[in-house]
Parts: structure tokens; sequence; C-alpha cells
């Protein structure tokens, strides 16, 4: 694990809303933010999952589907958003993703403070894929990122069978360079095994757990 200075968004002085320590968790494709999320559980941390909220709102009654289905009806299959035929609609027709990402976004961002708002834990976790990218990490106590080499990083990703070297590849480029990612980021987490990455959430969870006993 890599600590890297704090640029003042965390520690004994600043330390967030309220009593609620907000710790953002990003890292790219295969990287293994999903199985480090659920340490971070088993740590006693709160998790809030973006991919998870969107879900929620794209299933049967919600929040996403009525406006969505506004705009396009098609993208609606049995009361649900199919996430599928919005993929076709961004390639298909120019403007698509900035309007339905003015509707998505707005909802995920309502998820969440209702999630901050009911949570009983001191430190929460906000698994946000896309933390950087759209800004979110200026929301946050601390940034904590995951990685590991390149090679490991396409292996895992191709051995789940679910996508291309091709389509992986262009995954990639879209996302915010990885060494850019740990650089900016508070915390890294090196992902190698599963025990080298629970000592450093563990390592994590304390120094946290010690900024908020100074505050």
């Amino acid at each position: 694990m890599v600590r890297t200075q704090t640029r003042g968004r965390r520690g004994c002085a600043q330390r967030g809303v309220g009593l609620v320590f907000k710790l953002g968790l990003t890292g790219s494709i295969g990287m293994g933010k999903s199985t480090t999320a659920q340490m971070f559980v088993e740590e006693g941390c709160g998790l809030w999952d973006a991919d998870a909220a969107v879900h929620r709102l794209y299933a049967k009654n919600g929040a996403a589907v009525a406006p969505i289905s506004r705009l396009y009806p098609d993208a609606v299959k049995a009361g649900e958003v199919s996430r599928s035929v919005l993929k076709k609609i961004i390639k298909t027709q120019p403007g698509s993703l900035q309007k339905i990402e003015s509707i998505v976004h707005p909802l995920v961002a309502s998820d969440r403070e209702k999630f901050l708002s009911q949570t009983a834990a001191n430190i929460v976790v906000l698994d946000i894929p896309l933390l950087f990218e759209t800004g979110g990490n200026t929301a946050m106590d601390a940034v904590a990122c995951v990685t590991v080499d390149a090679d490991e990083q396409q292996k895992r990703v191709l051995e789940r069978g679910k996508m291309t070297r091709e389509t992986f590849d262009q995954i990639r480029a879209k996302q915010m360079p990885n060494a850019e990612k740990c650089a900016r980021s508070d915390f890294v987490i090196v992902t190698d095994t599963v025990e080298h990455a629970r000592l450093q959430v563990q390592s994590i969870v304390k120094q946290i757990k010690e900024s908020m006993r100074c505050a």
C-alpha cells in the first residue's frame, strides 16, 4: 500500500460532513475494486456502490424508468430500462449520452445522499468507477485507488469470458490512465493477491480511525 499526500482533503482538521468519513474507492476495469470494496465492509465500513445504484434506478419502478421512457420509449422493456438498448441509442444518436446522463446523474447523486443520511457507519466507502473522470473526488474526504500491473489486469478481464480483447482495449482507452489515478489518490491498494489487498485495507481503515479520533 502506497500512502500519498492528502492535499488538505482529510486529516484531523478536515474530516468531511458530520461524523461520517467518506472514502472514495475507484480503479480501472479488472483492478479488483469490487473485491476490495467487500474487504472494507468486513472491516465495518458502510458501502455505497454507484453501479448498483444505477441498476436500482433502471429496475422496475426505478426512478429512472419514467423519464427515460419519455425520452426514449424503446429503451424500456417490461417496465425496466434496457442497458443494451441504451448502448445502441448512444452509438447511433449523437447527443443521446448527454441527455441520458442529465437524467441519471442527479438520480444517482440523490441515491448516494439518501444512503449517507441513513448509514450508521462512521466510515463509508463510495465505490465509484469514474470518480476522477466525473469530478466526484472533490466531495470525498480521501480517495483510494486499486491497481495491479497491466498484464494481470488484462488477464482478469479476459478470463471472465464476457469481453473481447478489442472491447477491453476500447474501455481502457476511455478511462483515465491508471498511473494518473494512482498519483491523484490518497491511498493506492495493490491487488496482486487477496491477502496483500486485505492488509492494505486494514491499514487504511486504521489510519482513518486514528484521524477521526484526532479531530
